[in-house]
């Protein structure tokens, strides 16, 4: 649950990068978030409402998400718009997403994966 507020705590942040773990967590929670309000939707009989505002909550920062993925793998936000294209922009973008971090520093900030938390200081 960590990772998905993590998430929403960047609301709109769109630059940076987010790890394998960042992107694959919040869609894992957010799936099942949306499968809850979907049954909620049909014992309330609110047709699709509650599901609706959750999407229309979340689109940003999914988007945000994706964006900060594919910056971790190196990529420019623009490889987005492969979505539009159907079925081989999704497959496309499903293994953007599936891609290992790039260990090294890119132009989008440092390895999330590979910060350290806390200093290594040296033993004597």
């Amino acid at each position: 649950m960590d990772w998905y507020i993590a998430v929403l705590k960047k609301y709109a942040v769109f630059s940076g990068r987010a790890r394998r773990q960042e992107y694959w967590m919040f869609t894992l929670i957010s799936t099942v978030i949306s499968i809850v309000l979907a049954i909620a939707d049909a014992v309330f009989g609110t047709g699709s409402l509650i599901g609706t505002v959750y999407v229309v909550a979340v689109f940003l920062p999914s988007l945000a998400a994706t964006v900060r993925r594919l910056h971790d793998t190196d990529r420019s936000a623009w490889w987005i718009l492969f979505g539009l294209i159907p079925v081989v922009g999704w497959i496309v973008l499903l293994v953007f997403m599936c891609l290992d971090t790039k260990p090294e520093p890119n132009e989008y900030g440092p390895s999330p994966k590979h910060v350290q938390a806390y200093p290594t200081y040296p033993t004597y």
